[in-house]
């Protein structure tokens, strides 16, 4: 594969940390680039049974891999202020130079809620994330600088004060949207975009706004990241990548907004209406890793630079040996 790298997605929501970790180090050694695993308090469906923490997994990572990793995404809105979030990632950087990015979303109340706050309207949250990846910016390079810094905004303050653990090199702050408006603002204000799996024609207007932005800022559009996680299903039979597609990641047949809900017992009520045919667009279930790798390389075609894959089934050894044999090696960009 040339300029493309296909990572592994890390489900903390499905599996103990322990098994994380390893299944990340034995991805790798099958040909994945990389780790992507998301900040979450709480699993979709009480099922998945996992929600550990993502930032203690990821130093785990560090030390059994050697490529790239990050939170695909935390929130630093809710449940932490910005700066937590800065310190922990320029941590992260220092410890392991030039492989760790931050990615960063407005949040979902199944994760943030927890805390007791008021859960505002999406305007709000998104207003809310960009006011925050301000301020981790403005500590990352202020910090770089040997300087203190302070921020009074509309919804956070920050006393005078740097970090003073940094690597050489900040890391790169991506931004999770599924919509046009984020994106532009993304391109503006991140240096990168994280999306997940969507029509084609979908993605293509979030690239175009986002490169509209990009372009406003006085950036190059082109060689900014752009990043995809793509959930799928495979297993030996057909059968077996239906089975888990509806009992382990049922949430992926949602086909509705779900940020405002705030309990993995709702979602399992939910998941008893969701029906083989509402993945159909929204994720390939199929035994054939030749269905998988056509789909993938559409999105590859498409511009992303990293695809990190999760297979939700718990078949994950299996799969990251078929895949890193029959499905790696012939994906290109």
């Amino acid at each position: 594969m040339t300029d493309l790298s296909i990572g592994y997605a890390a489900m903390l929501e499905q599996f103990h940390p322990t098994e994380a970790v390893a299944f990340s180090a034995l991805a790798e050694q099958h040909g994945f680039s990389g780790v992507m695993a998301a900040d979450h308090f709480q699993p979709w469906v009480p099922r998945q049974g996992q929600s550990s923490f993502v930032w203690n997994v990821l130093a785990a990572v560090g030390e059994r891999t050697k490529g790239d990793f990050g939170p695909g995404v935390t929130a630093p809105t809710f449940r932490w202020h910005p700066a937590m979030v800065a310190q922990a990632s320029a941590t992260m950087a220092a410890m392991y130079p030039g492989r760790h990015w931050l990615g960063i979303g407005s949040g979902e109340a199944l994760n943030e809620h927890i805390v007791g706050q008021y859960w505002p309207e999406p305007p709000e949250r998104i207003n809310r994330m960009f006011e925050a990846i301000d301020i981790i910016n403005k500590l990352f390079t202020a910090s770089l600088a040997g300087k203190d810094v302070k921020h009074r905004g509309e919804f956070y303050k920050l006393e005078s004060t740097r970090l003073w653990t940094m690597p050489e090199v900040r890391p790169e702050i991506l931004v999770a949207t599924a919509g046009p408006v984020t994106a532009k603002r993304a391109g503006r204000q991140s240096d990168g975009l994280i999306t997940v799996g969507a029509p084609l024609e979908k993605i293509s207007g979030l690239f175009a706004k986002f490169g509209d932005g990009a372009r406003e800022a006085g950036k190059d559009p082109s060689s900014m990241p752009k990043v995809l996680q793509l959930h799928l299903s495979w297993a030996s039979t057909d059968e077996e990548a239906l089975t888990n597609a509806m009992v382990e990641w049922p949430n992926g047949g949602m086909k509705f907004p779900k940020a405002d809900i705030r309990s993995p017992f709702e979602f399992e009520q939910m998941a008893k209406m969701v029906r083989p045919e509402d993945f159909e667009g929204r994720m390939v279930i199929s035994s054939d890793p030749d269905v998988h790798r056509a789909y993938i390389q559409r999105f590859a075609d498409l511009g992303f630079d990293r695809i990190y894959l999760h297979n939700v089934g718990r078949n994950q050894a299996e799969w990251i040996d078929v895949f890193g044999r029959d499905v790696l090696p012939k994906l290109h960009r």
